[in-house]
């Protein structure tokens, strides 16, 4: 389940977010650029992604996993395309693009693909918060560079440049890496409207808190806002569930899906 807000500050919600429970599938979209073409880009990539992976997920239970991981690649490439394209095509969305984080649940694994400084964090046994996506950032360059402490990087003015995108490229680049996960995992999708405003030890504080998920997404995004609410604020929730049973029928094959 997801849940968005425009936050404290901005007139217009440049987030977007999609949840197909019968594939496996959470995406989470953060957008940028233009009158307006932020959203644009948000939504293209959300519902691209929702509509082409999310029905390939549904027909291929039994894919291997690298089947999986090449699927997400060939999608991702192809809502880039499409993005970039419709910008390419109308001056007003010049420049727009968005950052993405999907994630897929399959029985090999948690599959969490990402691009730009959206993040992915897994809550384990109602006491571990990790941060399992590496923001592609530039603040996150000069902490890897040694140029900056994260102490330093709390304050820092220069928070929102990302080095990489979806839509801004004729190509971009996806970062997709596969983790085991437990049933009791919680897995947590999130704009920078939460994770700018609010410390990693106050979400895990919450998830604590809150077991319902609709009570720690609502949860979440108040906190956001009692920050300073300075962004959109979305955060996409999860518990995966491993599939039981075999797979209600013959999977499509993996290269159906074509890049565009």
């Amino acid at each position: 389940m997801g849940h968005t807000d425009p936050g404290r500050v901005r007139g217009n919600n440049e987030d977007a977010f999609a949840v197909d429970v019968e594939a496996g599938l959470l995406v989470l979209a953060d957008g940028m650029g233009g009158y307006n073409a932020g959203e644009i880009a948000s939504q293209m990539l959300v519902t691209f992604l929702r509509d082409e992976l999310g029905a390939w997920l549904k027909q291929a239970s039994a894919a291997p996993p690298e089947a999986v991981g090449q699927a997400i690649e060939i999608c991702v490439d192809n809502a880039n395309r499409a993005i970039f394209d419709t910008a390419e095509n109308n001056p007003r969305m010049a420049g727009m693009g968005t950052t993405l984080v999907v994630a897929v649940v399959r029985p090999e694994g948690l599959w969490v693909g990402h691009i730009g400084d959206s993040r992915a964090y897994r809550w384990r046994g109602g006491r571990h918060l990790v941060q399992i996506t590496r923001d592609h950032s530039l603040l996150q360059e000069q902490i890897d560079a040694g140029l900056l402490t994260p102490e330093q990087a709390a304050n820092a003015l220069h928070k929102n440049l990302v080095t990489r995108a979806v839509g801004v490229e004729p190509r971009t680049e996806l970062e997709l890496h596969c983790h085991p996960w437990q049933p009791d995992d919680l897995l947590i999708l999130c704009s920078d409207g939460l994770s700018d405003m609010v410390r990693d030890p106050d979400i895990a504080a919450l998830c604590e808190r809150h077991t319902e998920l609709p009570a720690l997404a609502e949860a979440l995004v108040e906190k956001a806002n009692a920050q300073g609410g300075r962004d959109n604020i979305t955060v996409v929730l999860g518990r995966p569930v491993r599939p039981a049973g075999p797979p209600p029928s013959a999977p499509k094959p993996w290269w159906g899906l074509g890049r565009r």
